[in-house]
């Protein structure tokens, strides 16, 4: 008994040494598990790309969101030629039509002042529904586990906002390109005048997609917010300089007009693509820098608060 407790010693022993062994060969097999990046960039980006991601997948719902723009401009700028409906009157000159339409829209023809018109359009509505992947996220329970996640909470919030501004920038190029095809005047393009015009387009967007997103922080129905969609979307398309000019409109809705942020949206690209402050006998809404400046302030101002609002509102 004496003689076999040191050979099971030495038997252990050497069992110890080759599953050591094994365990280091096992180590140096895998590799070494990668860091957890917990930056807020990084964060930010990845709630961001995960909506983009579902967006570019199905380029079904890019084709739906481009028809009702296409179609107005295709369907009523085609139709709605002021510019024939002068030259069919007896005595009247090309340069007269051309006088008259400068005059009444800033440009030669009627297409081109709803195509600059129809970027903001696009911006608009895309912008409003970015407040409903927001609904959806909370009824399916991924906002749950965002919320369980180091991100915080206005990360989330400007995630939902720059996925909808990228959309929004995409569709409207592709709706720049289509009025371009279909007749646009592209006098006064210029690689500045086309950045300009996207800058202020990107202001218009941040500032709207911050607001519909924010009104949908609480939100757990889709009705709810389709419905705030529809009360906010039309007014503020129509009681802007979107459609017609502004002098053709009744003197209320040109004082609505001056406190609408798409009026300024719509005035600064239709100055940058179309060079409308140089018209002659047309009055712009403001002046560039007052554009900008305005839009500037409503992105900020509806950013800032959008965070401030998830610190509170949004919850598990």
């Amino acid at each position: 008994m004496a003689e076999d407790i040191p050979a099971r010693s030495a038997a252990t022993a050497q069992e110890q040494a080759i599953e050591s062994e094994r365990e280091r060969e096992m180590e140096k097999s895998f590799r070494a598990a990668p860091k957890l990046n917990k930056s807020h960039l990084h964060g930010l980006w990845a709630l961001t790309n995960r909506d983009l991601v579902k967006w570019y997948k199905n380029p079904i719902q890019l084709i739906i969101s481009l028809v009702q723009p296409v179609v107005w401009l295709g369907l009523f700028g085609k139709a709605f030629n002021i510019g024939a409906l002068f030259a069919s009157q007896p005595g009247v000159t090309p340069a007269e039509v051309n006088a008259v339409n400068l005059a009444t829209f800033g440009t030669t023809s009627y297409f081109s002042y709803l195509g600059a018109g129809m970027l903001a359009f696009i911006i608009l509505f895309t912008a409003a529904f970015s407040g409903m992947s927001v609904v959806w996220d909370r009824r399916f329970g991924f906002m749950n586990k965002a919320l369980s996640t180091p991100v915080g909470r206005g990360a989330i919030v400007t995630g939902k906002v720059l996925q909808s501004v990228v959309r929004s920038l995409i569709q409207a190029a592709i709706v720049l390109v289509i009025a371009v095809v279909l007749g646009m005047d592209t006098a006064s393009f210029t690689v500045l005048s086309i950045a300009g015009s996207f800058v202020i387009l990107f202001l218009m967007a941040f500032g709207l997609s911050s607001l519909f997103v924010m009104l949908a922080l609480r939100s757990s129905d889709w009705q709810t917010q389709m419905a705030i969609i529809n009360l906010l979307n039309l007014p503020l398309l129509f009681a802007s300089n979107a459609m017609l000019p502004v002098k053709i409109m009744p003197g209320w809705l040109q004082s609505v007009i001056q406190y609408n942020p798409v009026s300024y949206a719509v005035d600064g690209v239709r100055q940058m693509l179309l060079g409308t402050a140089s018209a002659t006998g047309f009055s712009v809404l403001a002046p560039l820098w007052v554009d900008f400046a305005v839009l500037t302030g409503f992105a900020a101002l509806l950013g800032i608060l959008g965070i401030i609002l998830s610190w509170r509102l949004l919850s598990q």
